[in-house]
């Protein structure tokens, strides 16, 4: 077998359940901010915090047929078990979008220990030509120990899945460049790389509380801030883009012919 190499672009945003920086609920402003700046990324991955809205039955609010128009991505939780609910539109505010050409494989969502409840979408993807790719799509508390104890959690579910790359995708509210305890290898189960940019606040970001990571060393590379006027506007964070960059095998033909295959 030959190893070769396939990239993907991953957009992640905390949208603040539409308010933006003028205290106004805005939903059209965030539609504006994905058509115009992070549509420009060409994203195969876009994953959404605060997209729902706070409290039950958390319910959508977001324009999802322009939204997909706009970025040629599709809404990834047309059935009921992707959701929190029938008036939802993803998890506890973590919509994800994707590509139709990464295919769903295998999907669920991992309710996450706290008080604010918070939780992740997890979905096994298969892009073209190229490895499996797990992605995780989810928003984790303000407090250390409970991040601590929500990625103890996710990192107990992976283990039980099948073994493939995995990436940690949204806000993770840890403002330390380097990760800190909750993203060891010790809470997680396996190591956890990717470039720390500061996201928050919009109006002049000092935090990187938003995080694309991945299991692999340089899986994730090419980290963007995305800056706009609107940008700074829409939400309290701005949105980060990375490129992923996936191990893919394919078939020696030569190595195939040597075998009679």
């Amino acid at each position: 077998m030959q190893s070769k190499l396939a990239s993907l672009r991953c957009v992640s945003w905390n949208i603040h359940r539409g308010v933006g920086r003028d205290g106004r609920f805005d939903p059209d402003r965030i539609t504006r901010v994905i058509a115009e700046d992070i549509a420009a990324e060409a994203p195969d991955i876009l994953v959404l915090q605060e997209a729902d809205e706070d409290h039950r039955p958390h319910s959508g609010f977001l324009d999802l047929p322009a939204i997909e128009l706009a970025t040629d991505l599709a809404h990834a939780h047309g059935t009921e078990a992707l959701k929190w609910g029938p008036d939802s539109h993803g998890f506890l505010g973590v919509i994800v979008f994707l590509h139709p050409r990464l295919t769903i494989t295998r999907r669920r969502l991992v309710d996450l220990p706290g008080h604010c409840h918070r939780g992740a979408v997890v979905l096994d993807l298969s892009p073209p030509e190229a490895a499996p790719l797990r992605l995780v799509g989810t928003h984790l508390s303000l407090a250390q120990w409970l991040r601590a104890v929500q990625m103890r959690t996710l990192g107990q579910h992976i283990r039980r899945a099948p073994e493939m790359e995995t990436l940690i995708v949204g806000d993770v509210n840890e403002w330390r460049p380097w990760g800190g305890f909750a993203f060891s290898r010790k809470v997680f189960g396996r190591d956890l790389t990717g470039p720390a940019r500061a996201t928050f606040p919009a109006t002049r970001p000092l935090l990187p509380l938003d995080r694309i990571l991945g299991d692999r060393p340089g899986m994730v590379g090419a980290p963007r801030v995305l800056d706009s006027p609107l940008i700074r506007e829409a939400s309290d964070h701005r949105p980060l883009a990375a490129t992923i960059t996936l191990s893919r095998e394919v078939a020696d033909a030569a190595a195939l012919r040597l075998t009679g295959s």
